[in-house]
């Protein structure tokens, strides 16, 4: 913190540029209606009919560049928030948004509790070998 001789003082570097908090970009939201389904593994894909989203003016800077993201290469929710440089909720908060647009839908990898057992596809390719 320095102080700039007129009794004012600064909580951030004047170098950094403006600083905008997460849950300005949010609009103080913490979740959203599809918060359940977005887990750090969770794959987002950008729909077809997103042709594109910079014409869409109710979305945010941050939005465009989920789905454009999104469009060149599928990204998991950890991937889009380590390369947008945000916080993780902020992205969650983000992409669900753009669910509830239908400009992206989310995949979630099959947890391994639902996975076949090894043993039940290795009696399957010895039945297979059989035939």
């Amino acid at each position: 913190m320095s102080g700039d001789g007129q009794g004012t003082r600064h909580w951030f570097d004047d170098e950094a540029g403006p600083v905008v908090r997460p849950y300005a970009m949010t609009r103080g939201r913490t979740t959203s209606a599809a918060q359940h389904r977005l887990d750090l593994i969770a794959v987002v894909v950008t729909e077809q009919h997103a042709e594109d989203p910079e014409a869409d003016h109710t979305l945010s800077p941050e939005h465009v560049d989920i789905v454009e993201l999104c469009r060149d290469a599928p990204q998991s929710v950890a991937e889009l928030a380590a390369e947008l440089d945000l916080p993780i909720g902020v992205v969650r908060v983000l992409i669900g948004d753009l669910v509830d647009d239908e400009m992206v839908h989310v995949t979630r990898p099959v947890p391994p509790a639902e996975l076949p057992d090894e043993s039940i596809l290795r009696d399957v390719i010895s039945g297979l070998r059989a035939l």
